[in-house]
């Protein structure tokens, strides 16, 4: 009896270490160094004559392609025979991305530096490095009755998203920063993570929480098409979601949904959208899953410019929290769309990365800044006060 009870609380303490692990698994290696694209796609080039934009953004967009450097974004242009979405965007600068604690960043504190406007160290989540909570762009455009949403490929609590939401010490903190989401008024969240939000160490279910708090709960963004406004989470995994060749249009249909509701609030809105898994390829050292995750990355790109140019008030930034995998492009082919490449580290580098920008303020993200920078750009333009 007493052996049997020793195996159950063994199992009960590598519950929760194994659940955390498994967020991290994205991380094993599978080097592949090639890729034939097959599945080319058209791109608009917009003339000078359609881009007439207002001189303030009413709407701030954020696209962050996690682990996306220049490499990532020419093999992108390599595998589409030499066109993405991503060129329409002429005014282009670099981030510096080291964080306060390494000279390579992690997501968390890269993705804290660029919605807190703070260097932090190394798994922080929107908070400095004593520890104390930094308000986010999300947070302040909350105040100033702007409309918030969050999309991610990855579960909605991991770093990057979890950074422009949550306050806590650790990355790893997955159950603390889902339960940040009742400390906020976001409009719209759609990602992975469930698990963190129902199958929880306190017993808490805090999805039906969310629904006391007025928003419309979901486990499939296809059940979701009926909603047109209010608040609306959809959990779309119970952790992470599957790479581009498994959740096929998810990010571009997720993104659409986040437009609909937030473009509906009259005082503009500010939404932060991730493409996860660019990262993930480069830490598998893994080529097809890179340019795939870019090629889905900018397939969305191109409707939030198509909606950027429609709109005439929405800024679209492009950009990344850190360089993953030290890739070099190698001898391809861009008339077949043939990428082959090789891998220098399967972590992240210390590289700058680029930031594209699209609309009203875009010249303002020209030139070698740091990531924090991004943060305060965003913040003048809105003309918001800290």
């Amino acid at each position: 009896m007493r052996n049997k009870i020793l195996q159950v609380l063994l199992l009960l303490n590598l519950m929760p270490v194994t659940c955390v692990l498994s967020q991290e698994n994205y991380k094993n290696k599978d080097v592949k160094n090639e890729y034939h694209n097959k599945d080319f796609y058209d791109v608009k080039i917009y003339s000078d004559k359609e881009l007439k934009f207002k001189k303030n953004p009413k709407n701030i967009i954020l696209l962050i392609g996690d682990g996306m450097g220049v490499s990532q974004v020419f093999s992108g242009i390599t595998a589409n025979k030499g066109k993405l979405h991503l060129q329409n965007m002429k005014a282009i600068g670099f981030s510096k991305t080291q964080s306060a604690s390494n000279y390579i960043t992690d997501s968390a504190a890269g993705g804290t530096a660029l919605s807190c406007g703070k260097k932090t160290y190394n798994g922080a989540i929107g908070v400095d490095s004593d520890k104390k909570s930094i308000e986010s762009i999300l947070e302040i455009a909350e105040r100033n009755n702007k409309a918030t949403g969050l999309v991610s490929t990855s579960a909605i609590t991991h770093a990057t998203p979890a950074s422009f939401i949550a306050h806590q010490p650790d990355r790893g903190m997955y159950e603390e920063i889902a339960a940040d989401f009742l400390e906020t008024e976001i409009d719209v969240f759609i990602g992975g993570g469930k698990t963190f939000f129902t199958n929880r160490k306190d017993g808490q279910d805090l999805c039906k929480k969310l629904k006391e708090n007025g928003y419309e709960m979901f486990d499939k963004l296809e059940d979701a098409e009926s909603v047109r406004d209010g608040k609306l989470g959809v959990l779309t995994a119970p952790e992470h979601n599957g790479k581009f060749s498994e959740r096929g249009d998810m990010l571009q249909k997720a993104t659409a949904k986040a437009l609909e509701i937030l473009s509906k609030d009259k005082d503009g809105f500010f939404l932060m959208v991730e493409g996860s898994q660019i990262d993930w390829g480069g830490h598998q050292n893994n080529t097809s899953f890179v340019v795939g995750e870019m090629l889905d990355f900018d397939k969305m790109i191109g409707q939030v410019l198509e909606f950027a140019v429609k709109d005439r008030e929405t800024l679209v930034i492009v950009t990344a929290d850190h360089e993953t995998g030290g890739i070099a492009i190698m001898d391809s082919d861009m008339s077949t769309g043939f990428v082959k490449a090789k891998f220098t580290t399967g972590g992240h580098t210390g590289v700058m990365v680029p930031v594209f920008a699209f609309g009203p303020g875009a010249e303002e993200f020209m030139g070698i800044y740091e990531n924090t920078a991004i943060f305060d750009k965003m913040l003048k333009l809105y003309r918001f006060k800290k």
